[in-house]
């Protein structure tokens, strides 16, 4: 489903990023091999995807500023488990796995920690989470000693054919595509989404989602290594070569030489794995089942022992390099961030390119007699030294166990004992005069933004005080007497973001960047001078007062709340933050180093806020305006801008003692930060799974009494479920705008409460309105009848309608040029009966809707109702029901009339393969996504749970297939596919329309019949074969790979959560989707342990032969081999977009004419089809 997108993703995402500055970017870094799939307003740098290998990451800072950090291993302890010790003897140790008291660690960490230094010079972080396991070590000691013979005789069969070698796969489940707005809480989900228009994150998160319920439920075993060196040691002749060997370094090892060997067994034992480069850190990580991790690190450490790189392989992994470029090119925020880097003094590194592709790593050096594979080798041998290396391991083994593995493997990795790289003599890197002007950009999506930018000396050694926290704490503030509360008053602004990001690129030895970004409105950008110069009075306000001891002690006591009772995190994200932690601060701070606030010296937070001035200021602003007007274009993104001095009336203006703005001024003090930490007493009986304790005509709740993490912490979540929603594709818009006004009304209101660590969330559903509260229980209630107040008198202004519609339109647009979700849009249009396109959403608002349209819609809306709501945490059944009790009596509704299915009907496809190929809608997108998606039909939960076991043995393989081997695009992935209760499976390649000249095709693909076809034909084709030879692989599929394969994803549906929020998550799925099977997991692990491999050969089977039904989708990018209909290519660089009031349907080249049945129109299609029944995945 596309999902609704809402101007209150951009204020919910600006109230995280300002109350915590670091965060803004968490993406600077280059991601790499990507995930399977892809995983906005003007937050500074934030989501900049760099090259890196799978999802995207958050990252600290510069590894060169640690304050002795580097050293601290001579303080550490030194290996010492003698080589002799068993590790069945450092189990029956446990009592005594007392970790190092030098570590400040939280008093909700059960974690244990130890610090060593290994004899090569790498440092390690071992980590022992042997939380819930009393009595249980002996026993898992006995299952591997049980389970060792099998193991032996897998790697024999892996030696003997790597072809038989099977692998598992991280389930892309839509679970629920009808309700896949039902995303996370955390809206802070690392993605490569542009950070210029935030309201469409909803939409990035749809199919990710989850993927995440599951991937976070998954308290598996992890480890991540840093290496201290970045893409600023890249040679100047070429680009790209550290991203380039971060990928590399996957392609096999001697002592390990299958080059998808280290996913495949990954995937087999239920993990996976990751890595992305920074500026001056690359990390690697990976996370497994705790009885495969011993293995999986011997494995692992061969990336930095003794790899291979073969040429073959570095020539076909250029390609993988080229396609994630290509996949960047469209981001708004990455051609801003190379647009930024251009600026740079000429030969600093922040000046490279750092992404590298196949002009830079391949065609370039070969005109240059660059070997480029022997450059690869020396830049491996000169960086990747033990001593300049960081490694954390997390498991549930003791901290001796953990230290004889690490120091047995780890101590290989050689040591060349060279210097580290060092940047720091290179700082001001922006001292120039191109600095200071002012920057007209031509963004590829609809946007008015402006983002104020200054250059300042490195922060990182003022971690303890955090200077930038606290003025981006401030200037993000969006509450009475702020920046943001006074633009929006004037209707000038949506949504503003402050901060540095502490990543590479914000953050390093060369400099630390400060940038306020503000999202605009049409007319605050006709008044972008007006918007700056309030920036300018604030700060000038604040430079006045001085650093506040009172904002400050707020700020450092909200961070120690979240700290004292902070919630466990998913182990790989925890160990790669923590990797790179231990490059940035000593022994001590390794866990608090980012999070906290140490010291109070306002010198050193005035010496910071005083060079936040106009004169020292770059100013970008992005605007489609400008088109036309740009005569400049970067290199290599190709972004089209201008650069020009400041008017001359306000840069004049700036330099004088102007006057302060009246209504400019600090906060109140915060009455929501919470100081009732008390754990709550049970009032009913204890129970498993949440339990019914209201059921009314007009709404029910949902109740659980947290009783496993027992921290002083709440979830509440409502569902406001209207039959008015659908009716009309008008009514789905006006619910948008309702949605995004009531959100903008409380933006000011609330933000007190969420910088209080209560965040809160309101979604615009397909059938209703979601409420989602949670933080610490104390003012909860206060924040939650806030929201309910404000709903029930919800009122909206002509400027503030105005505003609000006119952002939407652009957050449509910009949802329809992204191929991805145009790919979604089609795909659940054709198979969803009566769903809306955002085609239609779009039509409807450029339409025209009135205010009063809006409200009599509302009206409506609250007058008939059904309430269903969740609560779980620390809260009583008493309170609980007050919460419905107070939305009942608030909004005074009567009951629906009658019972009302929160899912969409499926059409039914016919047999035979069908296909719907349409033309993308940015022109200057080369980027294309095709979709084979095979329709099962009404199936049981024991159906639908094989279907995830055979997506778990199809993903690497289909990896292996279709992009190292066949080098078809950066991201491929097959997908589980839950479609309102529909089930399916999908495969989905994103490629490019410039792939397939000729020499590529006759190298990458032998059949020279596709010599001239459109490269979205050829990637359909591809997948056809992969998908043949994938049946006679699971055909030949040994017992004991299959039973490996069963084991592997029953562990991770046994894997017991990190944190409540992951429990809540996956018992709303079940209220909200109205299923309320919560021992879901239980039923699945059932079912997984009846399965035969002849059940899965059938089923595959069964859904490929005679009769399956098979549905293609292409959105078709532009390029010179994917031709326009006057059979020009568009130019490559073009900001131009096609009319998004319709598709333009392609036809079918003779590649696939013969054996598919196209769709030229999909409404017309669908009309004649049956609909399969209202269906729900229960027992």
């Amino acid at each position: 489903m596309l999902g609704r997108v809402t101007v209150a993703a951009v204020c919910a995402a600006g109230r995280k990023l300002c109350e915590a500055g670091r965060e803004l970017g968490a993406l600077w870094r280059i991601e790499a091999r990507g995930p399977r799939e892809d995983s906005a307003a003007a937050r500074p740098f934030s989501n900049l995807i760099m090259p890196g290998r799978n999802k995207a990451k958050s990252t600290c800072s510069c590894p060169d500023l640690q304050p002795g950090g580097q050293d601290l291993g001579e303080s550490g302890r030194v290996a010492r488990l003698g080589a002799d010790e068993s590790e069945e003897e450092g189990r029956r140790v446990s009592i005594n796995n007392a970790g190092d008291p030098e570590i400040v660690k939280s008093p909700s960490d059960p974690k244990q920690y130890r610090y060593i230094k290994l004899r090569n010079g790498l440092q390690a972080l071992l980590i022992s989470d042997l939380s819930n396991m009393e009595g249980k070590m002996g026993d898992a000691t006995d299952d591997e000693e049980e389970e060792e013979e099998e193991d032996e005789e897998e790697e024999e069969e892996e030696d003997d054919d790597d072809d038989d070698e099977d692998s598992g796969a991280e389930i892309e489940d839509d679970d629920e595509e009808g309700f896949d707005d039902e995303d996370e809480f955390d809206d802070d989900d690392e993605r490569d989404d542009d950070d210029l228009d935030t309201e469409d994150n909803e939409l990035e998160e749809l199919e990710e989602r989850a993927e995440a319920r599951k991937k976070t439920t998954e308290k598996q075993s992890a480890a991540a290594l840093c290496v201290g060196v970045g893409s600023f040691a890249d040679p100047d002749d070429l680009p790209g070569l550290a991203h380039f060997l971060e990928h590399m370094v996957f392609m096999g090892s001697l002592k390990y030489p299958d080059e998808n060997g280290f996913d495949a067994f990954l995937k087999k034992h239920g993990g996976s794995d990751n890595a992305s480069t920074d500026c001056e850190r690359t990390v690697f990580q990976f996370d497994v089942q705790r009885k495969y991790f011993k293995e999986a690190l011997d494995r692992w450490a061969q990336f930095f022992i003794h790899p291979l790189m073969i040429r073959d392989a570095i020539d076909r992994e250029v390609e993988a390099v080229d396609s994630e470029y290509q996949l960047a090119r469209p981001s708004d925020a990455n051609r801003k961030e190379m647009l930024f880097g251009s600026l740079a003094r000429p030969g600093h590194p922040m000046g490279k390119f750092f992404w590298g592709n196949a002009e830079t790593l391949k065609h370039e050096p070969k005109r240059n007699n660059i070997d480029t594979h022997a450059r690869l080798r020396e830049f491996w041998m000169r960086y990747y030294s033990a001593h300049y290396m960081t490694l954390v391991v997390q498991s549930k083994e003791t901290l001796d166990t953990l230290e004889k593995w690490v120091t047995e493997i780890f101590s290989q990795i050689p040591n060349n004992g060279l210097p580290k790289p060092n940047f720091g003599h290179l700082t001001d890197p922006f001292d120039t005069p191109a600095f200071n002007k002012l920057y007209r950009v031509v963004p590829i999506r609809k946007i008015h933004a402006l983002t104020i930018t200054w250059a300042l000396p490195p922060q990182q050694q003022h971690y303890r005080v955090k200077p930038l926290h606290y003025i981006s704490w401030l200037v993000g503030h969006e509450g009475k007497g702020s920046i943001l509360s006074y633009l929006r008053k004037k209707c000038w602004a949506l949504a503003l973001f402050g901060g540095n990001g502490e990543t590479g690129f914000e953050q390093n030895s060369t400099y630390s960047v400060f940038s306020i970004s503000i999202t605009l409105t049409d007319e605050g950008y006709e008044h972008f001078y007006e918007v700056a110069h309030t920036v300018f009075q604030y700060l000038k306000m604040l430079q006045k007062l001085g650093p506040e001891k009172r904002i400050f002690e707020e700020i450092q006591k909200i961070e120690d709340n979240e700290f004292h009772y902070q919630e466990q995190t998913d182990p790989v994200e925890y160990v790669e933050n923590m990797c790179e932690n231990m490059q940035l601060y000593p022994l001590q701070d390794f866990l608090t180093g980012d999070q906290l606030l140490f010291e109070y010296k306002p010198e050193v937070i005035a010496e910071a806020l005083n060079q936040l001035v106009p004169p020292k200021a770059n100013l970008v602003l992005l605007s489609g305006a400008n088109e036309g007007k740009c005569d400049l274009k970067e290199k290599w993104f190709g972004t089209q801008y201008s650069m020009e001095d400041v008017e001359n009336s306000w840069a004049e203006l700036w330099k004088t003692n102007f006057e302060l703005n009246p209504d400019l001024h600090l906060p109140a003090e915060n009455k929501y930060i919470a100081t009732d930490f008390m754990l709550k007493a049970f009032d009913c009986p204890e129970t498993e799974y949440p339990v019914k304790i209201v059921n009314t005509p007009q709404g029910c709740l949902w109740y659980k009494k947290d009783n496993k993490f027992k921290i002083p912490k709440a979830y509440i979540r409502f569902h406001l479920i209207s039959p008015l929603i659908q009716k009309s594709a008008a009514n789905v818009v006006l619910f948008d705008i309702f949605v995004n006004i009531l959100t903008h009304n409380l933006a000011e209101p609330a933000y007190e409460a969420d910088v209080a660590q209560l965040e809160y969330k309101l979604v615009a559903g397909e059938h209703g309105l979601i409420i989602r509260v949670k933080g610490f229980n104390h003012k909860l209630p206060l924040l939650f009848q806030l929201i309910i107040d404000y709903l029930a008198e919800f009122s909206s202004t002509p400027a503030v309608f105005t505003m609000i519609t006119e952002q939407l339109k652009k957050t449509y647009f910009n949802i329809l040029i992204k191929p991805e979700t145009l790919a979604k849009d089609v795909r659940l249009l054709i198979l969803e009966y009566a769903r809306w396109s955002m085609i239609d959403k779009y039509r409807a608002l450029m339409d025209g809707l009135s205010l009063e349209s809006l409200l009599s819609f509302v009206k409506e809306f609250k007058s008939q109702l059904f309430v269903e709501g969740l609560v779980q945490g620390n809260v009583t059944s008493t309170e609980s029901m007050d919460f419905l009790k107070y939305v009942v009596d608030k909004l005074n509704f009567m009951p629906l009339e009658q019972e009302m299915p929160v899912q969409f009907q499926v059409v039914e496809l016919p047999s035979g393969h069908h296909l719907c190929k349409v033309r993308a809608l940015n022109k200057g997108d080369a980027n294309s996504e095709v979709t084979v998606y095979y329709q099962s039909g009404t199936r049981s939960l024991r159906e639908y749970t094989l279907m995830e076991l055979l997506v778990m043995h199809m993903e690497e393989p289909c990896f292996d297939f279709l992009r190292t081997k066949q080098t078809l695009g950066y991201h491929v992935y097959p997908t589980c596919r839950n479609t309102s209760g529909i089930l399916g499976f999908s495969v989905t390649v994103g490629t490019q329309a410039t792939k397939y000249k000729p020499e590529d095709r006759k190298a990458n693909v032998p059949d020279l019949a596709f010599l001239l076809e459109p490269s979205s034909e050829v990637v359909d084709k591809k997948i056809e074969e992969f998908l043949s030879n994938f049946e006679e692989k699971i055909e030949n599929l040994t017992e004991d790979a299959f039973n490996t394969q069963v084991t592997a994803l029953i562990k991770l549906k046994e894997c017991e959560d990190t944190h409540l929020g992951e429990e809540v998550d996956r018992n709303w799925n079940e209220v909200v989707t109205q299923q309320y099977l919560f021992d879901r997991l239980a039923h699945e692990i059932e079912a997984l342990k009846s399965f035969s491999k002849s059940d899965l050969v059938n089923w595959f089977k069964a859904h490929r032969g005679p009769g399956c039904k098979m549905l293609g989708v292409h959105v078709v990018g532009f390029g010179k081999y994917e031709l326009e209909e006057d059979g020009n290519p568009s130019g490559e660089d073009s900001n131009s977009s096609c009319e998004v009031m319709q598709l333009t349907y392609l036809p079918t080249s003779p590649l696939l004419a013969d054996c598919t049945v196209p769709i030229t129109d999909i409404r017309a299609f669908t009309s004649t089809l049956n609909l399969l029944p209202y269906h729900k995945i229960v027992k």
